[in-house]
């Protein structure tokens, strides 16, 4: 234990060489342990003494291990607090203000040193790397005007030196830049003010010559002139004279953007609606329009697609893929690092292009022909564009000059089959949802033409239909009309069911069949036939077409799907 004078007892040494040989290796015994945690605890409570750190300075039992503790790479061996003091050094220089001499040179030597640069002779550089104009025989062989060594200075750079930009850049360079402005400047005024003196002499002459002319007028007639016109002429002459707050007159006064004006709007503000075209503020870019409805050349901003898709822009865009393309082939073509190299190459391969492009034209025509194909018509002929005058009235007819001709297209146009005189589709059924013929209300397609009984019985069938589906009559009105409509109007009643035919009137339909097909289809010979049928026997029921004739069609008409078609007789029926 610790004496009252303060000396450490035996036991005190033996705890603090345990300290020292625990930092020395690391590790203690249990018994070795046991006495430094006892060594600490009479330290806190003041019965042993302090332990003393290199300079002999007390050490602060209260302070926590993690603190009185040095790291391993600060370990000296012994109880310390340097690492948490401060160093007693002088602070070394800011290394951003440290800089190397600029263009320092030392003593220049007389002879030629050995290893020095073989053109002007000095050690700090070799031959590749000297700045001097090359000498047509080298400082190494004539040993003549050597060159001083530069002065190579090690300037330390921490990591803030490293990474700034404008480390050792000098401010003062900056003044050479406004001394050559200014003298630009001034040589710009004094060529301005040369012009406006020569400017100024030329008017002044003319003035005087007019002068001179009217003193002589007014000499020779009293009465000549006024003081109005004398106003007038002093007017004119004014405008022409320096403007106010201005240094220049007003003819050769010029404006100078350097920089964006008062008056330019800027992008953001031309359309305030937050559901406009979108700004970039870091990038200052909008590059859709903001308003939409105005034209692009009309607008005062389209937007900077508009401007990127103008001009000489998709050209530029052209060679940039064009490179692209070429560089991923293996080509060493690069738009930004050889412009005039991507653009020749560019040029190369769109000639080579156009020429294959003929080579292959030329054969393919050689080879399967239809050369007379490729022959276009005018672009007049194709638009209808014609110097024709052609003058139309309110109701759209032609007062005056000849009408334009319609375009067909390729399909047949006008051709009606089975006698019909309007095309499938150019009717539709608003009670049943059936598209049909207008010209017979027939909804079956590809059926005869039945004219106006067609139109009467569809109309009739449609109403007793409708009739029957909403009246309330008894059961035997509901058969009757249902009768009626199957004997007249139904599909049955035409070329379905057990049918019996008459084979003298089928030998006529054969006849008039076939004497149709031979004089041919036109509106004439339908109404031919039309008056033919009125002069026969009625038939029994409202149909035109009886079964008889429907047969006879059917025995005429071509079967295309019959693969033995083409072998038929036509002498057969």
């Amino acid at each position: 234990m610790a004496s009252a004078s303060g000396a450490c007892s035996c036991d005190a040494r033996h705890a603090c060489f345990s300290t020292i040989l625990f930092l020395a290796i690391g590790k203690l015994s249990r018994e070795e342990f046991r006495r430094q945690k006892d060594l600490d605890a009479a330290r806190k409570a003041g019965t042993a003494p302090a332990a003393l750190d290199e300079e002999g300075k007390p050490i602060n039992p209260h302070i926590p291990q993690y603190i009185s503790q040095a790291p391993w790479y600060l370990d000296t061996g012994a109880p310390s607090l340097s690492h948490q003091r401060r160093p007693t050094t002088e602070k070394p220089p800011n290394e951003i203000d440290t800089w190397y001499d600029r263009g320092a040179r030392g003593p220049a030597a007389k002879k030629y040193r050995k290893g020095a640069c073989e053109n002007c002779g000095a050690m700090t550089h070799k031959k590749q790397d000297c700045l001097e104009r090359p000498r047509k025989k080298g400082a190494r062989y004539t040993n003549r005007d050597i060159q001083a060594d530069e002065v190579i200075q090690a300037v330390p750079a921490g990591y803030d030196a490293k990474r700034d930009r404008w480390n050792g850049y000098d401010p003062s360079e900056h003044t050479r830049i406004y001394e050559e402005f200014d003298a630009i400047e001034a040589a710009r005024k004094k060529h301005r003010e040369e012009e406006i003196d020569k400017q100024m002499t030329t008017d002044l002459a003319a003035a005087r010559k007019v002068a001179n002319a009217g003193k002589e007028k007014k000499d020779a007639d009293p009465d000549f002139g006024s003081s109005d016109e004398e106003d007038a002429d002093e007017d004119k002459y004014a405008d022409a004279a320096d403007a106010v707050g201005q240094k220049l007159d007003t003819k050769t006064r010029i404006t100078v953007r350097n920089l964006r004006i008062r008056e330019d709007t800027a992008k953001y503000l031309i359309n305030l609606d937050p559901e406009s075209a979108y700004y970039d503020p870091k990038t200052r870019s909008m590059r859709d329009a903001p308003i939409k409805n105005v034209p692009p050349e009309e607008a005062k901003f389209a937007g900077e697609n508009f401007f990127r898709y103008t001009g000489e822009a998709p050209e530029v865009q052209h060679l940039q893929l064009f490179a692209w393309q070429a560089s991923q082939r293996g080509n060493d073509i690069h738009l930004n690092a050889a412009p005039t190299q991507g653009q020749l190459l560019h040029e190369d391969y769109q000639e080579k292009k156009e020429k294959m492009r003929d080579v292959n034209k030329v054969s393919v025509l050689a080879k399967y022909g239809g050369e007379q194909y490729l022959e276009r018509a005018p672009r007049e002929v194709l638009d209808g564009h014609s110097e024709n005058y052609v003058e139309y009235s309110r109701t759209g007819q032609v007062v005056k000059g000849q009408e334009r001709v319609k375009a067909r297209s390729k399909y047949p146009e006008d051709v009606y089959i089975n006698n019909h005189t309007a095309v499938w589709g150019s009717w539709y059924d608003m009670a049943t949802g059936d598209w049909g013929y207008s010209c017979c209300h027939s909804s079956v397609h590809m059926s005869y033409c039945s004219g106006d009984a067609g139109k009467a019985a569809s109309r009739s069938s449609t109403a007793q239909a409708l009739l029957a589906s909403s009246s309330s009559q008894g059961e035997k009105a509901a058969e009757g009309t249902k009768a009626r409509i199957e004997q007249n109007y139904s599909k049955k009643r035409i070329g379905e069911g057990n049918v019996t035919l008459d084979k003298e009137r089928l030998a006529e339909a054969l006849a008039d069949e076939r004497k149709r097909k031979a004089r041919g289809d036109n509106e004439e010979d339908r109404e031919a036939d039309r008056h033919n049928k009125k002069k026969r026997a009625p038939e029994i029921g409202t149909h035109d077409v009886t079964e008889e004739e429907l047969e006879a069609y059917r025995m005429s008409r071509r079967k295309t799907e019959d693969p033995m078609a083409n072998y038929l007789d036509k002498n057969a029926y």
